[in-house]
């Protein structure tokens, strides 16, 4: 269906996800890794993660997206969609687009990651256990 049609593309991170996003001309469906955003996530939460970009530019019923997502946890994927439609959304309109999103943090990527583990230490700053003895 989306093979040959024009398209808006954004990659997404956050954590250790990656989305790569693509928005086309449409109705409002959103498919992640070939599955509907219902069978993707369970949680309510998440589905509204991934919409909020679609609902603060009053885009939701206009755009449909695709997207591929890898690594990390479901929320980290959910922030990671959310990062790569904003993206997206600002090659088809940044003018008017681009103030609420920025205005709302969701170009911005989310830098939080796991800490390295150190050496000598059990995890990224957890020593072993001291004994006297």
């Amino acid at each position: 269906m989306y093979e040959k049609a024009p398209y808006f593309y954004g990659t997404g991170r956050r954590k250790s996800s990656v989305a790569r996003v693509r928005v086309y001309q449409g109705t409002g469906k959103v498919t992640i890794n070939d599955r509907d955003i219902d069978d993707y996530f369970g949680l309510d939460t998440l589905k509204l993660i991934v919409r909020q970009p679609l609902v603060l530019t009053s885009t939701n019923e206009k755009y449909d997206v695709v997207c591929r997502v890898a690594g990390g946890g479901v929320t980290g994927q959910a922030g990671a969609i959310r990062h790569g439609i904003a993206r997206a959304l600002l090659l088809c309109e940044a003018e008017n687009y681009r103030p609420a999103l920025k205005k709302a943090g969701f170009l911005t990527r989310d830098p939080r990651m796991k800490e390295r583990k150190k050496y000598g230490l059990k995890a990224a700053r957890r020593a072993p256990q001291f004994s006297k003895r």
